[in-house]
């Protein structure tokens, strides 16, 4: 069985062929003394914009380009270390797995604090995505080290579909703020907040359906044993 080193990759997104023409191609110009850890750092550099993007909005709806500009060069670090790594046949499968994921934990962090301290979505309810994103990527993170399987995409909805339609989202408030505002029983609500907890509920939706669809299949690689009689001390 693959471990979680090993994992096969599950990435059948929506955007798959487009991405993958593009990172073909910077994978080929990029300077040799650019190496994977940079990428890293800038695509973490990258989160930092965002959240800086959404927070300085309270003094100016323009910084909304910020958070967009953020998302590019969020996509272009954290999309391009590990294609750089393959081509040039310099991965570092431990080290990488350990980076990669610390640093989108990390990146997420801050996304979701940059939007819960924005005019445009309730804390709480930046918190209750986040809490949801974390939870599928626990649920991927399990089945990468039980079932050699680590997948990307759901439902062809992965990472780059996310900041694009985050970026679309962004230029649609720049331009029609004002009209995004919804009063609910006398409680403002934005569009963000509705974006919010339709998304954090389909991140916990979909670590259920996993979970009990995962359950099934792992219960058939590691059956029930049925107790031989005889007593083993040593594993006490």
């Amino acid at each position: 069985m693959k471990n979680h080193i090993d994992a096969e990759r599950i990435n059948s997104t929506l955007l798959r062929n487009i991405e993958k023409s593009l990172l073909s191609f910077f994978v080929k110009i990029i300077p040799l003394n650019i190496m994977p850890d940079h990428l890293t750092t800038i695509g973490l550099i990258g989160s930092v914009a965002i959240a800086l993007g959404y927070y300085l909005c309270n003094y100016n709806i323009n910084f909304l380009w910020l958070a967009n500009a953020g998302f590019v060069i969020n996509w272009f670090g954290d999309s391009l270390d590990g294609s750089l790594a393959r081509y040039r046949k310099i991965e570092r499968p431990l080290y990488g797995f350990f980076i990669d994921h610390n640093v989108d934990s990390i990146s997420m962090l801050l996304i979701a604090l940059g939007l819960g301290l924005s005019p445009y979505m309730r804390f709480d309810i930046a918190l209750y995505t986040l809490t949801g994103y974390f939870m599928l990527s626990i649920s991927t993170y399990i089945n990468a080290y039980v079932r050699g399987i680590f997948r990307i995409s759901f439902a062809k909805i992965g990472p780059t579909e996310v900041r694009t339609v985050a970026i679309i989202g962004n230029t649609v408030l720049f331009f029609l703020g004002k009209n995004l505002i919804l009063n609910i029983l006398s409680v403002k609500i934005t569009y963000l907040d509705l974006l919010g907890v339709f998304t954090g509920t389909t991140f916990i939706a979909g670590f259920f359906i996993f979970y009990f669809k995962d359950l099934r299949e792992i219960a058939k690689i590691d059956p029930v044993k049925q107790p031989s009689g005889k007593k083993d001390d040593k594993n006490l």
